[in-house]
């Protein structure tokens, strides 16, 4: 009897733990159907650009094809062969609520070599070259700002080749090459070594090259600090439940029976996430609300290490990890975003104007 205790205890007290998960690929049912925007890109192998994409929050899904052409509908076989006029390329279906096309952008030209118009590292011709296929204007202008930003930077050895083209048309592949990486690990990551992209990929980027590019393409999002600047920033605690997906013990807390009113952020970066108009005692020990207060700084993803689904809670820019949601709330969402107090910073309504949110104002007056 005291063990089965011990075993319920256990799992209650990682209710709003992290373990392995993935990016969500679905939609959870207590989780709003976001609209979903298409981005097509190619760099080579499609198997090589499908997996890189799919770790980004807010992509919903990566589809490997082939782009451009005037063949309806080709196999594998036929382009390939380099027969046909179509190109590898991948679909990204993402939630621009989530992540932004810069940031697509960002992540897309690290993944293959840039400078080669006439194929990519073991593969020759057309049909592999790298390119863009914007379907509006305003990807376009995006898509060639980056390019130049990058030339600019002198990090290829080479001048930038790659094509931004108008998408016209997007195939899917046949089912086996969706998600090869995961089907076929062993036999995809022996290709990427045997092709050179690896190697080739090594050569370029590191951290201090991938930080240049992300202050240059990115300047608007959120750099995050290094774990050492973290460490000096957070408290001990802080550090591990933000960076290290840690939980902290329930009732000891901070903000579990905070009753006063405010607004709750992100530690690390101070975006908004919660409202005290949405908290509630929900009785599990820690601060459970009943929605986020901004969508668009949260990033949901599935964790299926326990015995059952659950939802895991990441702040978008930061990426800190907060909590899970569950769908056992009070109405009218029955949903429980079950919180970390140490991922948050509470700012009474008194000084939401002084720490710079007054646009949360309105939601505390009488």
């Amino acid at each position: 009897m005291k063990r089965i205790l011990l075993l319920i205890l256990a799992i209650f007290l990682v209710s709003c733990s992290n373990p392995e998960m993935r990016v969500i690929d679905g939609v959870n049912a207590d989780m709003p159907i976001p609209e979903l925007t298409d981005a097509y890109f190619a760099g080579g192998c499609f198997w090589c650009m499908e997996a890189p994409f799919e770790k980004v929050p807010g992509v919903y899904d990566v589809i490997s094809g082939f782009s451009g052409g005037t063949l309806n509908n080709p196999s594998y076989k036929q382009v390939s062969s380099g027969t046909t006029t179509h190109t590898e390329a991948v679909n990204v279906r993402y939630d621009p609520m989530q992540v932004s096309y810069d940031e697509l952008l960002y992540v897309y030209w690290q993944q293959f070599d840039p400078t080669d118009n006439q194929g990519s590292f073991v593969d020759r011709g057309l049909q592999y070259r790298p390119a863009i296929f914007y379907t509006n204007d305003l990807q376009r202008v995006k898509a060639e700002t980056t390019r130049t930003q990058l030339d600019e930077l002198g990090i290829f050895e080479k001048p930038i080749a790659t094509e931004i083209t108008n998408f016209t048309t997007f195939f899917p592949a046949e089912e086996y090459h969706q998600d090869y990486h995961t089907k076929n690990p062993t036999k995809y990551n022996y290709y990427r070594q045997g092709s050179g992209r690896d190697q080739y990929l090594k050569t370029i980027w590191n951290d201090d090259s991938r930080a240049l590019v992300k202050k240059i393409l990115l300047p608007d999002i959120f750099q995050k600090p290094s774990d050492e600047e973290l460490k000096k920033i957070l408290t001990a605690e802080q550090f591990k439940i933000t960076q290290k997906d840690g939980t902290e013990r329930p009732f000891e807390n901070e903000y579990w029976d905070n009753k006063e009113e405010g607004i709750y952020v992100d530690v690390v970066s101070g975006e908004p996430l919660f409202s005290s108009k949405d908290k509630y005692v929900s009785g599990t020990g820690w601060p459970s609300f009943t929605k986020p207060l901004e969508k668009g700084n949260i990033v949901a993803r599935v964790d299926r290490k326990l015995l059952s689904e659950r939802i895991e809670i990441r702040s978008k820019n930061a990426d800190s990890h907060l909590g899970h949601l569950f769908p056992d709330g009070p109405e009218p969402t029955n949903q429980r975003w079950c919180m970390n107090s140490a991922a948050l910073r509470f700012i009474p309504k008194e000084k939401i104007t002084e720490e710079g949110y007054e646009q949360y104002v309105d939601l505390f007056e009488e």
